[in-house]
């Protein structure tokens, strides 16, 4: 039960930022979001491969108050391009394993018969 309620409490505290600038790194995205609380981790998503920006990161939050306050930064300006902030979900089902997603849409939204 314990684990359970840490991991709700993880996600409560952990946000997704889509939208970055492909000159984004870790450290300046910390810096970004530490006018609301202490940061425990920001982390910049990268190709496998190639070591590049994928546009998206991840910041996560001591507490659940910083965390929410920072969502006022949803379609704000982070080194020219305007963010997307919300709150990370777990991905349920994903051909690469586990994680995290920005909540974002996606799916089949055909009408076929």
């Amino acid at each position: 039960m314990t684990s359970m309620l840490n991991a709700v409490r993880d996600m409560s505290t952990k946000l997704f930022v889509g939208g970055l600038s492909w000159g984004t790194d870790d450290q300046s995205l910390k810096d970004a979001f530490s006018t609301y609380g202490e940061v425990i981790d920001a982390r910049v998503i990268t190709d496998r491969d190639t070591g590049r920006s994928r546009g998206f990161g991840f910041v996560s939050y001591a507490d659940d108050q910083s965390a929410s306050a920072a969502l006022g930064m949803d379609g704000q300006e982070l080194q020219g391009r305007n963010i997307r902030v919300n709150y990370a979900t777990e991905r349920v089902s994903s051909p690469r394993g586990g994680g995290y997603n920005g909540g974002g849409g996606g799916g089949d939204f055909g009408g076929g018969y």
